[in-house]
């Protein structure tokens, strides 16, 4: 189990994507492991022959422990050829051993010493490139002529010959899980990345024809009465994004089952943790105000067809990310953090925007690097990247290090507002609630306005009433009058 950094000591084992006896690749995806912080894809630093899987799915590891053996070659018994052979299917299994001589080869070429890196943590000892695929090509097909062979050499009728196996697809883990969740066959799909990368895009479009002749295919008949409902299931788990898709569905209860214990680990582990210190360490403080944001709703219809913002998601989040921004511009004060052991406020001149999102492993809160630094298209640009990486369940450790200020927009659920709890090292946190349209009084009648709820909660260490007063009542009045982003910036 590699050391991910960011102090984690033990992560579980959510998925095995090998068993034993399969053959692995340098830089193949082996499992799927989840920390306190993310749920990370972990690649096998060898070539060979998956030897054995010691943890298995749902157990906790702690960092540094052996979790897979992989067979290189360099141990196996070179006598296989020589055994008598007991029953005839004994020198086809006697000759399974044998695609691992290959590797073997070229591992004793490396120089020895030489370190496994895992998910880019460590240092190699040398700097050794991966072999061209066509020469593994070639050399896979050795072994299956060479149990040809030994198999006439046995008195048997020839074995049919194993096809060579195909080179790897070049693809990013996520690309890899994307394509598995959508059902595509990577080796089917024309790469379009740089040095035959194949991007996200790619396996979008390849999954578009398959998805099509699907809904165009007549529903198979029935096999029995209960048959006609399942062809709705699609329809409903077509809804969540890949990282929601990837999610177990919950198996149904036994006959009188009245509780169910799940264990506490992973991401809500240290988020329940995090929580925990936050609201027995920093005095909280939550303000509300109630704000008519008819004009906000307005530009973000403009902005939706503005040139600038083409292929860009424009939606009211966005708005008030660049109002807070806005808000902490003037009143910079907010944007600090308390140092227990020096006994020091820290301002921050910079403004790390977390965005609180709900995935299937608990809330995460990754954060926009230097959010105050970015025009609104950037702003737009981040925000569409942070929200689709975290429902797919791909957020780093690193995006959700270093945030100074959240917002968490529980308006989605239909929720009016609440009283957030900081993120752990921050001064402030945001709720932004539903926006409905209400009653309100605007220019002396009253009118069917667009209305929202803000909260604001912060440390009292750090913000005394007047400052949250002042912050919270400038994110109101950019939201009312968004002209406010330009005068104001």
């Amino acid at each position: 189990m590699p050391d991910v950094g960011e102090g984690l000591t033990e992560a579980e084992i959510l998925k095995w994507y090998v068993q034993p006896g399969d053959t692995v690749t340098d830089g193949q995806v082996v499992c799927e492991v989840e920390t306190a912080k993310a749920a990370v894809e972990l690649p096998c630093p060898f070539d060979g022959v998956v030897h054995e899987l010691r943890f298995p799915e749902g157990t906790t590891v702690d960092v540094g422990e052996v979790i897979i053996s992989v067979n290189v070659g360099g141990d196996e018994p070179a006598a296989a050829p020589e055994a008598p052979a007991a029953t005839p299917q004994a020198p086809a299994a006697e000759a399974a051993p044998a695609p691992v001589a290959a590797p073997a080869a070229e591992a004793e070429a490396e120089p020895q010493g030489r370190q496994p890196v895992l998910v880019g943590y460590g240092v190699a000892a040398s700097s050794t490139k991966r072999r061209p695929r066509k020469q593994a090509t070639a050399t896979g097909a050795a072994p299956a002529a060479l149990a040809a062979v030994q198999s006439e050499l046995n008195g048997n009728a020839p074995a049919p010959a194993a096809p060579a196996p195909q080179a790897r697809p070049l693809a990013k883990p996520p690309v890899r899980k994307l394509a598995k969740d959508l059902g595509v066959d990577l080796a089917t799909v024309t790469p379009s990345g740089p040095d035959g990368i194949i991007t996200r895009d790619d396996v979008h479009q390849a999954a578009a024809p398959a998805q099509a002749q699907a809904a165009q295919a007549p529903a198979p008949a029935p096999a029995r009465p209960e048959a006609p409902a399942a062809p709705q299931a699609p329809s409903t788990a077509a809804a969540p994004s890949a990282g929601t898709a990837a999610a177990p569905a919950p198996e149904p209860l036994a006959a009188g089952v009245r509780e169910t214990r799940v264990p506490i680990k992973g991401v809500r582990k240290a988020t329940a943790a995090a929580m925990v210190g936050s609201a027995f360490t920093a005095p909280h403080v939550t303000e509300f105000v109630t704000v008519d944001v008819t004009r906000t709703m307005r530009l973000v219809e403009e902005l939706k067809g503005d040139k600038d913002m083409a292929g860009l998601r424009v939606n009211p989040l966005l708005l008030i990310a660049k109002a807070l921004l806005v808000a902490i511009r003037r009143n910079p004060d907010v944007n600090a953090s308390w140092d227990e052991a020096a006994q020091e406020i820290v301002l921050k001149h910079y403004v790390n925007l977390g965005i609180a999102a709900a995935t299937p492993r608990g809330l995460i809160v990754p954060n926009i690097k230097d959010a105050h630094a970015k025009t609104l298209p950037e702003l737009a640009r981040a925000l569409g990247e942070l929200v689709a990486t975290a429902r797919e369940g791909r957020t780093t450790p690193a995006a959700m290090q270093g945030g100074t200020v959240t917002i968490t927009n529980v308006g989605v659920f239909g929720v009016d507002t609440g009283t957030p709890i900081l993120n752990p090292g921050e001064s402030a946190i945001l709720a932004v609630g539903a926006i409905k349209l209400q009653p309100w009084v605007h220019k002396g009648k009253v009118k069917p306005r667009h209305v929202t709820t803000l909260a604001l909660s912060f440390d009292h260490r750090l913000v005394d009433g007047e400052l949250g007063s002042k912050v919270l009542a400038d994110i109101a009045a950019v939201l009312e009058q968004p002209k406010r982003l330009i005068t104001w910036a």
